[in-house]
Parts: structure tokens; C-alpha cells; sequence
């Protein structure tokens, strides 16, 4: 309830009242008990209420008799995080995201914002049923609903052709992930020098960026900031969002931000977690970064994969740094091949999905150096020279 408190202040709302109920299962029509239904009426007239918002989803009937019980509007948590979403979306492809959640979750919710409309009376020539309203806008909202997600492919191949360009110049691609308010906007700020507005509050960063990130004077990466996750998120919101979200799954390496001096991280850990198995990440290595250490006192988590940090002090991000190399170390492999002049087409391929680094032609072969993707050399390994394999055996 506290995190709903949050969430109804950061849409720009004050709470004046907070209602709790126990029950075995909701109330099908009104979600609440009759009695726990008048009480809330009460409240919300003695109080003066505009809206009363509901931290469960709640069916369309359930909303359009809690609306008609009560008085006010009535919002669920779906409803309420959708509406934050669309004050915060800044770019095209943001908009167009949360525009099409925003449809998906309004059209079974029609009938209950038309119910003063009837069966409209026609004049000379139209008399009979006619079109209702709700007929006409429920077509009309499907036909937005594609229109948006004919867009939003166009927005999925545009990223599917930046991706193959970053594996093709073999940068790897680090994704920033975790709950809302962990820090991950002030971890990309401290770690690329960047200014990126970083706020104490909900959902502030809703747009994806990218920085470049200088590991040493050999190595760079694109560190690129997510959405932030939540408890319940609503289904509309990560289906629209998977051409954003998406990019974890093709991500070299997740760094997972983790709010320690939060009571409840281990809970909010854990839905970041089920959120990455369902949007196809969960085979993609992941570091946790505990952030806001300088916040906790006692021990620390630790573990294989688990860094402690404050990105307000920098404290910590040296050893950060030093994690994420190695485990990029284990992704990508500098090798040195030979390709026999009969095998010259895997030249192509190469020039295509690696970063070649040097190209010499000789007597037995063309020597190449090159940066591989772990796929690709596995298809190559066969060319790589004794001193690759020996390098290679060694890192193992």
C-alpha cells in the first residue's frame, strides 16, 4: 500500500484515506464487500474525493459498479501506472508504446464510459437498430490499435538493423535493469559522466538511453538504461514495450540494479528476475549490483556475480568496472585464423558478423585478426592458429 501511495503521488495525487479488506476471493460484482463498499462511500464524501484507486486489477463490470457505488472515478493499479506512463514518455517510439497500452487496456472498458448512450435513432431512410456509439468507437480504437502496432514493428526492425551493426563492430551492449527507483539512471550517470535526469520517484526514467562506456583504453560499451520495473505491471505495458524491451535479450551482459537500502529488495529483486525469464532473457549473464551500500550498515551481500556500490558516491564502481570486463572477457574471444584460399567465402561472413582487425594475404592463406561473437567462433574455430587455441584454453 505504501508503494500505491507512491504511485498515486507520483500522477500528480494526494491521499487522504487508506482502506484495507481481507477476503478469501474479491466480491465478482463489486470487487469489495457491500458493507466495506458503503464505508468507503462515506469516507470518500467526509472527505471530499475526486477518484479511489484500487491497488488489484479490477474486471470493466467491477470498475463501472465501484464508479456508480461510490461516486468518483475509480482507477485501477493497471489504470493509475498507464497514466504515469503517459506523462513521462518523451520520444516518438515512448508515445507510441504507451499510446497502445493505454488502447488495449481502455477497449473492454468501453461499455461502461458509454451507458447513457441507447440504440440511435436514425432519420428519414436510416430508421431501425442503427450503430451504437459503443459499436463505432470499438472499431474505431481497433483500427488504432493496428495501425500503432504496424508502427511499432516499423520501430522493431529499426532496432533489429542498429543491433546488427553493433555486432557487426563486435561493441558489446550492457543493459541496465531493475526495479523502479533503484538508481539506474544515476548508475549510467556515474559511470559515462552524463547528465541524465536522475530523480528520487517513480517511473522516472521511461525513455531508453544509450551512452558509451570506456572499460580501458582497449574496450568500450554501450551501457543502455531501461524502464524500470514494478510489482504487477500491467500485461499492456510489457507487450507494447517489447520493442524497447527486446534489447535485453540481445544485451551482452544485464547489470542488475538492486535498491539495498529498500526492506523489501528481496522482493522487488525477485520480480525483476520473473520479468527477465518472460521477456526471453533469462540465458543472458547478469551481474547484481547492490546500490545505495553507503545507505546500509551491516553486512553486505556477496557472492560470484554480486557487486556493492553507491551510485551517488561512486563507491565501488572500480570494482564494478573490473566485473564487467571479465564477464564480457568470457563472451568475446580475439583470435588470430587462417583461411585456407579454397575457404576465402568465410572472408564475407566474417567482414559481415565480426570485427576484423587486421587482414594479411599469404603464401598458405589469408591471416586474419579478429574480434568474434562466441557463435561465430564456434564456426571458425577450425581456422583459428595454435596460439588462439592455446589463448583460448588458457581464459578457460
Amino acid at each position: 500500500m505504501e508503494e500505491l501511495r507512491a504511485l498515486v503521488e507520483t500522477a500528480g495525487g494526494q491521499v487522504v484515506a487508506t482502506v484495507l479488506q481481507n477476503r478469501p476471493t474479491p466480491d465478482a460484482r463489486s470487487f469489495l464487500g457491500e458493507g466495506k463498499v458503503q464505508e468507503m462511500k462515506e469516507l470518500i464524501e467526509a472527505a471530499d474525493c475526486d477518484f479511489a484507486v484500487f491497488d488489484n486489477e479490477l474486471s470493466p463490470s467491477q470498475m463501472r459498479v465501484l464508479a456508480e457505488e461510490l461516486g468518483v472515478k475509480v482507477l485501477d493499479r493497471s489504470g493509475l501506472i498507464l497514466d504515469i506512463f503517459a506523462q513521462r514518455a518523451r520520444t516518438r517510439e515512448g508515445k507510441l508504446q504507451v499510446e497502445l497500452a493505454q488502447y488495449q487496456y481502455l477497449l473492454p472498458r468501453l461499455i461502461g464510459m458509454w451507458k447513457h448512450l441507447e440504440r440511435q435513432e436514425g432519420a428519414i431512410g436510416t430508421r431501425g437498430p442503427g450503430e451504437t456509439q459503443l459499436e463505432s468507437d470499438r472499431r474505431h480504437i481497433g483500427r488504432k490499435i493496428s495501425k500503432l502496432k504496424e508502427e511499432l514493428a516499423e520501430v522493431r526492425r529499426v532496432r533489429a538493423t542498429q543491433r546488427r551493426r553493433r555486432e557487426k563492430n563486435a561493441v558489446p551492449v550492457v543493459a541496465l535493469v531493475g526495479y523502479t527507483n533503484a538508481g539506474k539512471s544515476t548508475l549510467l550517470n556515474c559511470l559515462t559522466d552524463s547528465d541524465i535526469p536522475a530523480n528520487n520517484r517513480l517511473f522516472d526514467t521511461l525513455d531508453t538511453t544509450t551512452r558509451m562506456l570506456k572499460l580501458d583504453e582497449m574496450q568500450q560499451v554501450l551501457l543502455s538504461d531501461t524502464v524500470g520495473f514494478i510489482r504487477k505491471l500491467p500485461h499492456h505495458l510489457v507487450e507494447a514495450f517489447k520493442a524497447t524491451l527486446e534489447e535485453l535479450e540481445y544485451a551482452d551482459l544485464l547489470l542488475h540494479v538492486i535498491d539495498l537500502s529498500n526492506p523489501d529488495w528481496m522482493e522487488q529483486a525477485e520480480v525483476v528476475e520473473k520479468l527477465i525469464v518472460q521477456l526471453g532473457a533469462e540465458q543472458t549473464p547478469c551481474i547484481r549490483v547492490f546500490n545505495k551500500c553507503d545507505a546500509c550498515f551491516g553486512e553486505l551481500p556477496r557472492g560470484e556475480r554480486t557487486v556493492c556500490i553507491s551510485a551517488r558516491t561512486g563507491e565501488g564502481t572500480a570494482e564494478l568496472l573490473e566485473a564487467i570486463q571479465k564477464e564480457l572477457g568470457r563472451r568475446q574471444k580475439r583470435a588470430t585464423l587462417l583461411l585456407p584460399y579454397d575457404r576465402a567465402g568465410a572472408l564475407e561472413m566474417l567482414h559481415r558478423e565480426a570485427k576484423i582487425l587486421r587482414t594479411e594475404y599469404r603464401d598458405n592463406g589469408i591471416e586474419i585478426e579478429a574480434v568474434l561473437r562466441p557463435e561465430l567462433w564456434g564456426r571458425v574455430r577450425e581456422f583459428a592458429r595454435a596460439d588462439s587455441t592455446e589463448n583460448e584454453e588458457e581464459t578457460e
